[in-house]
């Protein structure tokens, strides 16, 4: 698991303290990933939150987002789906 966000790297090292998190967070500051991925809101300049699993392969086999995108039963639906194949 791998999180991208525009927040700049110390925010993120503050969030991924307070959370605890055993994953990578990535800053995306000069929002190339979230507009190639088609989620980012220009007059914002932040990404709509959003999850994506992708395959080894490197296809994305799932989106959730909004509120969705925070709750990661539906990702680990996607990856349980994939390990199955």
């Amino acid at each position: 698991m791998l999180a991208i966000s525009t927040d700049f790297t110390p925010t993120l090292a503050h969030w991924k303290k307070e959370l605890n998190a055993d994953f990578s967070m990535l800053s995306d500051h000069m929002r190339k990933v979230s507009e190639l991925y088609g989620v980012l809101i220009p007059q914002m300049g932040i990404a709509n939150r959003t999850t994506f699993v992708v395959d080894t392969d490197g296809k994305i086999v799932s989106i959730d987002e909004g509120a969705a995108a925070l709750d990661p039963t539906g990702a680990e639906t996607a990856c349980s789906r994939l390990k199955k194949k």
